[in-house]
């Protein structure tokens, strides 16, 4: 059976790429969010993971308005990372993991989710920017199974499904016939609101609050409606849906290996932390 060793969450706002891209990670603006990446780093590399299952959002790249599953999952050999129009430079295509990735799929399909499934699929900053920052040297080392979550088009999920959706993909991972080490990494967040009158809302108190919940109640959220959790984020702070399932997908307890939080990065509240299994 595979192992799951934890969780990684972290915000992936575009601005960070062409901190990565520019060698701005120094910077006075920069610097406290990069330097909380360092002791996550160094624990990745003692632990070894051999696949990244990652809940992310797609932000039209892969999917546009006209056709926005609620959940899709990739099944492709590899994915490859696209032009948005930030003026990012792209990153080499990432390792799929098409056997864990069927195994998955047929577990969800098996407990009643109407998923997506994605023989080939384009992956944007939401899933590109977290592995470049966990693991920054060279082309990505571990095989990657996307898991993407709509937050765009509403009506959004529920706090409460995204959990059943990160319990669902935790069973999968248990029952995979394989001594394959696994991170379940959950992108995007916190707190941030883009456009509209509220552009440039962060909520700290929320935010810390949550990122608390993840250790000691990780249920905590889906007590909030979407609209709640929109008026208590932001628009686009309803992200931390990836952060929820990706808790969800860690069975039992978790310890806290490091977290950080900085404001602002890009008009965002910048969260990241990595949660071992216990």
């Amino acid at each position: 059976m595979a192992r799951i060793l934890g969780g990684l969450t972290t915000s992936h706002v575009p601005a960070i790429g062409g901190a990565i891209a520019k060698g701005l990670q120094q910077q006075p603006y920069w610097k406290p969010f990069f330097d909380g990446f360092l002791p996550v780093r160094a624990w990745l590399d003692e632990v070894k993971p051999d696949v990244a299952m990652v809940f992310y959002n797609d932000h039209g790249l892969n999917f546009f308005l006209d056709k926005m599953p609620t959940f899709a999952v990739g099944a492709a050999p590899e994915y490859r990372n696209a032009d948005e129009g930030w003026g990012l430079p792209t990153l080499p295509p990432f390792q799929g993991a098409p056997e864990l990735s069927w195994h998955l799929i047929n577990h969800l399909v098996a407990r009643e989710f109407d998923i997506t499934t994605c023989q080939e699929m384009l992956v944007d900053h939401a899933f590109a920017l977290p592995l470049k920052l966990f693991w920054p040297e060279g082309p990505c080392p571990v095989r990657t199974v996307p898991v993407c979550i709509n937050t765009v088009q509403f009506p959004l999920p529920s706090a409460r499904r995204c959990v059943a959706l990160g319990k669902a993909v935790g069973e999968a991972l248990a029952s995979w016939d394989s001594d394959q080490k696994v991170v379940v990494i959950g992108t995007g967040g916190l707190s941030h609101q883009l456009d509209g009158e509220r552009a440039g809302f962060i909520n700290k108190p929320f935010d810390l609050k949550f990122m608390q919940s993840l250790i000691e109640e990780p249920e905590w959220a889906t007590r909030f409606s979407i609209p709640e959790l929109v008026e208590k984020t932001g628009t686009q702070g309803v992200e931390l849906l990836m952060w929820l399932a990706a808790r969800a997908a860690v069975p039992g307890p978790v310890r806290r290996v490091h977290s950080n939080y900085h404001i602002p990065i890009s008009n965002t509240a910048a969260g990241m932390m990595a949660l071992a299994a216990a």
